[in-house]
Order: structure tokens, then C-alpha cells, then sequence
């Protein structure tokens, strides 16, 4: 297994949070939520999703934007993904398309026109290639979009609390009314601040559990700001399904075992 991050450039800072390649031969692999929205490529064999108690092949590329639940993906043989994480709030208007409030996203757009050589570029092994032509592309298209200066004042609050913000203070940071503020975010990501912001405090915990499955949970939910651990115990199994004592059990187990499976955090 091979992962690599590429920062994005001054230029698309405020619309994507960086470039990903990605490279294993799993048979199945589990999709996190978190507070982001991925533009996915993917080579090799084919990924069929496992969404909502139904099997449907995925095209490439796809989107897939804010999980309210784990995903899971099968795929045969070797994947290579080229993955773009974009902010929720920004990436609609990044590729010129209505929000929708849906976890995957299968549409037709100019951006599939990449593939072709993108697919060159990995079959010859030439990462840093694909990555700097994803990277210009991406830069020619936000050129074009005017994206609101009051989504990215908002976002870079969530962003800086970590999630744990209220949705007055958001406001405030972004120098509107609370009710311009949910419109405007609806409008640009089909999510509500407290939707979003909620996804970012659990992407916190998750990770905090992905790497020391041993964390004291009733001190990480007062460090997350959750009103105590029944409340992270909430929110934690309203995204997963599970609790996060049996995230971290399930995590020591998985790191104790040898297993074509893996959890990606995207």
C-alpha cells in the first residue's frame, strides 16, 4: 500500500485542501465520513459501491461529497485512485454544479475528458505528472469561479475550531446574520453549518482513535468540546454505527491482524 498527499497551491487553497494518490490491491475497502467532498479517479479494476443496501458500479470520475455513514467500495485486482479534497462549501461551484445533499455523486461533466490521461500518466508510473495536471486544471477553473468571500471567512472559522463552534459564532467570524449564513451555506454545499461542523468534530475524534485506540474517551470529548462522553458516544455512532469503544477495539484488531481490507479516511 502506497499513500502520498500533495499540497495544493496558494491559489486553490481556499477551495481545495490538497491532491492524493493512492495505491493498494484491497478487495473491499470502508469510506469514513468526514467534513470533506472528494473528486475520485480511480485505474485498475473496477470499484462497485455498496451504498445504501445496493451494489452500482462507479464511473470515473466520481464525487463523493459529506457521508452521513460509512460507505463501503469492492474492487478486484490492483486500485490506483487520484483523489482532489475539496471544502463542501466550495466544490459544487468549483465544478459548475447544483448542490445536492447526496453522499455519492455520479455526473457528467468536462472534468471526465481528464481521464484518458490521467491514465497515461499512471500507467507510466508518473505520479508527480498527474498530480501537476490535476493542479492545473483545478487552478484554470477556479479562475473562473467567483467563489464568496463570506463561505470561505465561515469555513476557515469551522476549519480553526475544529468543528467545535457554534453556529452564531460562525456568523459572526464570516460578518453576517446567522440566518445569511445558513442560506448561503445551504445554497453552496446542500449542508447546514451544523451538519458540516458537525462532521469536522468527528473527523477529530476518529483520527484521535484511528491512531491511539487507547485515548481516554471521557477526556477526548471534553478536549472536542462535547458536552460529555454520552454525547460523543452520539455523535460518534450516528456516523459510524458503532461507538467509539468499538471503533477502538475494532482498530486494535485490525492492526493486530494481516488484512486485504483498510478503512480510507476521505
Amino acid at each position: 500500500m502506497q499513500h502520498q498527499e500533495f499540497d495544493a497551491p496558494v491559489a486553490l487553497q481556499d477551495t481545495i485542501r490538497c491532491f492524493w494518490y493512492h495505491v493498494d490491491d484491497p478487495e473491499t475497502f470502508e469510506v469514513m465520513p468526514d467534513g470533506y467532498a472528494e473528486i475520485v479517479f480511480h485505474f485498475g479494476g473496477p470499484c462497485i459501491i455498496s451504498y445504501n443496501g445496493t451494489l452500482q458500479p462507479l464511473p470515473s470520475p466520481f464525487m463523493m461529497g459529506l457521508l452521513n455513514q460509512p460507505v463501503v467500495i469492492h474492487t478486484q485486482n490492483r486500485l490506483e485512485i487520484l483523489g482532489i479534497r475539496c471544502f463542501p462549501w466550495t466544490v459544487f461551484d468549483l465544478l459548475g454544479l447544483p448542490s445536492e445533499k447526496a453522499g455519492v455523486h455520479m455526473f457528467e461533466h468536462p472534468i471526465a475528458h481528464l481521464q484518458p490521461i490521467l491514465q497515461e500518466f499512471i500507467t507510466a508510473g508518473k505520479i508527480a505528472d498527474a498530480i501537476a495536471y490535476l493542479t492545473q486544471y483545478f487552478t484554470a477553473a477556479r479562475s473562473q469561479v467567483a467563489i464568496d468571500s463570506m463561505l470561505s471567512k465561515a469555513g476557515a472559522a469551522m476549519q480553526h475550531a475544529k468543528g467545535a463552534i457554534p453556529v452564531s459564532q460562525v456568523a459572526v467570524a464570516a460578518h453576517v446574520t446567522v440566518r445569511t449564513l445558513e442560506r448561503k451555506f445551504k445554497q453552496s454545499s446542500g449542508y447546514s453549518v451544523k451538519d458540516v461542523a458537525g462532521l469536522m468534530r468527528f473527523e477529530q475524534a476518529r483520527n484521535e482513535l484511528w491512531l491511539h485506540p487507547d485515548t481516554n474517551l471521557a477526556g477526548l470529548a471534553q478536549e472536542l468540546g462535547y458536552t460529555d462522553q454520552a454525547h460523543l458516544s452520539k455523535e460518534f455512532k450516528r456516523y459510524t454505527g458503532m461507538t467509539p469503544g468499538a471503533f477502538a477495539r475494532r482498530v486494535k484488531k485490525r492492526k493486530m491482524a494481516v488484512s486485504t481490507d483498510f478503512i480510507t479516511f476521505q
